[in-house]
C-alpha cells in the first residue's frame, strides 16, 4: 500500500476521476482521553464508518486516508481486514488540519474532482457526496452548509464577558464533505497556510467563488462522547430502516 510522492501538474484536472481525502490526524483532546477515530461505533471503529461511505460510492474512484503517526500500521491493519479497494494510501498527517489535507494531496492520483472530508464525520452518506459532485458544476468549489440556530456571542477571550450579539441572518456553519476542482484545490494549498478550519477558505483567498448546497443536521462531527452516542442512535436508526 505504500506508493511514490508525485507532484501534481496542470493538466491532471482533464482526468474525469473522483479522489477523496479523509483527514483524521487530529488529536481527540476532547474525548477524555479516547482516540475518538478508532472508538467503537455499532461494532467497528468509528473511521471505518467514514471510509466505506466513499469505498461503496460509484462516483469515487479513489482514496487516501490521513491518520496522526501512532495510528498508522492501526490504520493499515483495518484496511487490510475491511478489504478497502479505492483506499490507495494511509499516510501521517501534519500537526494542523492544513498541513493533513496538503500531505493528503500529494498521494492522490490525477483526478478531475478532489473532496475532502473529515474522518470524524462518520453519519455521512452517499445522497451527500453526490450532491456535492452535482453542485461543484458550477463554480468549481462546493461545500455542505446548514443554517446555525443559536443566538450567537461574540465574547471576550479573556474575562468571559460578552462583545455583541450577531445577527443569524447569513451565517451557516459549514461542513464536509468539501468538492473542488483539483487544479484549484492544488493551487490554493500552494500559497502561505495560516491557521484554516476548513479548505473552502484557503479557495475563497484566492477570490473564487464558492458554492453552498444543503448539508445534513446528521452529518455531525464527532469531538465529544456525547456525539459519539449520538452517532450510534443516527447509524441505528439506518439500519433499522
Amino acid at each position: 500500500m505504500v506508493t511514490q510522492r508525485r507532484t501534481p501538474t496542470p493538466q491532471d484536472s482533464d482526468n474525469p476521476r473522483v479522489g477523496v481525502v479523509i483527514v483524521a490526524a487530529g488529536a481527540s483532546r476532547r474525548m477524555m482521553g479516547l482516540d475518538k477515530v478508532f472508538e467503537p461505533l455499532l461494532g467497528k471503529p468509528l473511521i471505518a464508518h467514514t471510509v466505506s461511505v466513499f469505498e461503496e460510492c460509484p462516483e469515487v474512484r479513489e482514496i487516501v486516508l490521513v491518520l496522526s503517526s501512532d495510528n498508522l500500521e492501526q490504520g493499515r491493519r483495518l484496511a487490510a481486514w475491511e478489504g478497502w479497494k479505492k483506499l490507495k494510501q494511509v499516510c501521517p498527517g501534519g500537526p494542523r488540519r492544513q498541513d493533513s489535507v496538503k500531505a493528503g494531496l500529494q498521494h492522490i492520483s490525477p483526478c478531475q474532482w478532489i473532496m475532502v472530508h473529515d474522518g470524524a464525520r462518520p453519519c455521512v452518506t452517499q445522497e451527500l457526496v453526490q450532491r456535492g459532485l452535482e453542485q461543484v458544476q458550477a463554480t468549481g468549489a462546493a461545500i455542505p452548509t446548514i443554517a446555525v440556530n443559536d443566538t450567537l456571542k461574540k465574547v471576550q477571550l479573556q474575562g468571559d464577558l460578552v462583545l455583541e450579539t450577531l445577527r443569524r441572518e447569513g451565517l451557516w456553519a459549514a461542513q464536509t464533505p468539501q468538492v473542488f476542482r483539483y487544479k484549484l484545490l492544488w493551487e490554493a494549498y500552494q500559497e502561505n497556510l495560516d491557521n484554516v478550519t476548513d479548505d473552502a477558505s484557503l479557495v475563497e483567498r484566492l477570490g473564487h467563488q464558492v458554492k453552498t448546497f444543503p448539508g445534513s443536521s446528521e452529518n455531525i462531527k464527532i469531538t465529544t462522547q456525547v456525539d459519539l452516542h449520538l452517532a450510534e442512535v443516527i447509524l441505528k436508526s439506518r439500519a433499522d430502516l
